[in-house]
């Protein structure tokens, strides 16, 4: 079967590499990437084509993603954010909910969807919230501060939750939509950081905030009660469009890596590092890794495509993605530099870029610590929710 063409061609993944430095450097939003990105269809590869997308999976999509943060690992995650709320939305439509499908229609047209889930103090995020939710006639009040707030010079809707506790016995939280002209909220520039600068993602300050019943996807218990397929394709798309955009880095590079040192030579070794013993075992252990990366992304995206009921276990199986991608990527990066011979520490050097942006993904959700806790209750049979008593 003839590979499927894809969205994004090989000029204009030129043009996203060459400006990937100058965002860095600037700390300026990818805008000019955007709106390629726009043009092409990109940021409607997972909306269904009857709402005017392309209709891709979330394996195809994924493929899309990494090809894209090869070049520019930024670009590739920033965009990453509204390509899983569209992904979100056509996972409910295609189930027959069609509470979301006014996201697939404001998509089609050019609407823009980001997040705004991440908030200081939380290490729970989707599942809980340290914003309130106040319920008022016609809709939520949401009160509180959102710091990653991916996208935030062009979102048109900022999917936020907060936690409505009316009921002390019965919190719940609060999924939903604000739109940009909204009142009752402010951005605060925040973004001046280590690594994928150019997602320029600003704090964003909810002072009462208000959004309408018609753009509340979600009212559910928190914690892993909380979890319907609404939250679980949150995690699905969003975590596994993480693992793919690391792992994209972590091949460009590996390729960096193979071309630099055909080239290297030293006094000790008469031909180039290529022919050194250490050099050879670390190029090995960054190819091993990004080896076993690859077979465990790709079938976790194909299995949720192909809609395989892994029931309980799917959390633990998308968390055991991202972790061992971002992981993954980072050794194979932070080995790349003790190859370079120094020269990757130079901020002219691709490489030093990529370091950095390379250890952002680790301070993606969910967290090692996370990750461990729900893999290991899982395997075990123990409620994610439950917390350890002693004595």
């Amino acid at each position: 079967m003839p590979a499927t063409p894809s969205i994004l061609s090989d000029d204009l993944l030129r043009a996203f590499h060459e400006r990937a430095p100058v965002y860095d450097r600037e700390n300026r939003f990818f805008a000019e990437d955007f709106e390629d990105l726009k043009k092409t269809g990109y940021l409607k590869m997972a909306v269904p084509k009857k709402f005017g997308g392309l209709g891709l999976t979330l394996a195809e999509c994924m493929k899309e993603t990494r090809r894209l943060a090869y070049w520019a690992p930024a670009t590739a995650l920033g965009s990453n954010m509204h390509v899983y709320w569209c992904g979100v939305a056509a996972q409910l439509h295609n189930a027959g909910d069609h509470g979301c499908d006014w996201m697939l229609d404001a998509a089609g047209k050019g609407g823009v969807f980001a997040a705004g889930h991440a908030e200081t103090g939380n290490d729970l995020p989707v599942l809980l919230s340290t914003t309130k939710a106040e319920r008022v006639d016609g809709g939520y009040r949401f009160t509180g501060r959102k710091a990653f707030g991916s996208l935030t010079p062009v979102w048109t809707f900022l999917g936020i939750h907060g936690m409505d506790t009316s009921d002390p016995k019965a919190p719940k939280v609060v999924h939903g939509f604000l739109e940009r002209e909204a009142k009752g909220y402010r951005i605060e520039p925040t973004w001046d950081v280590m690594g994928m600068r150019a997602t320029k993602s600003d704090d964003t300050i909810l002072e009462g905030a208000f959004v309408p019943d018609a753009r509340i996807a979600r009212v559910v218990p928190p914690g892993a009660g909380g979890v319907d397929l609404f939250v679980l394709s949150i995690f699905a798309w969003a975590l596994t469009g993480f693992a793919n955009v690391y792992y994209g880095l972590g091949r460009r590079v590996l390729d960096l890596t193979l071309a630099s040192l055909a080239k290297r030579t030293a006094l000790a070794v008469s031909t180039s590092m290529a022919h050194h013993p250490f050099v050879q075992h670390g190029v090995a252990e960054m190819v091993m890794d990004l080896e076993t990366i690859e077979p465990l992304i790709d079938r976790t995206a194909q299995e949720w495509s192909d809609g395989v009921d892994h029931g309980g276990a799917w959390p633990s199986k998308i968390v055991t993605c991202k972790q061992r991608a971002v992981e993954g990527a980072w050794r194979v990066v932070d080995t790349a530099m003790e190859l370079s011979g120094g020269f990757g520490m130079f901020k002219k050097s691709e490489l030093e870029r990529l370091f950095r942006d390379a250890r952002a993904g680790r301070f993606h959700p969910a967290n090692s610590a996370l990750t461990h806790e729900l893999v290991a209750k899982t395997a075990l049979g123990i409620n994610p929710d439950d917390q350890p008593r002693w004595g």
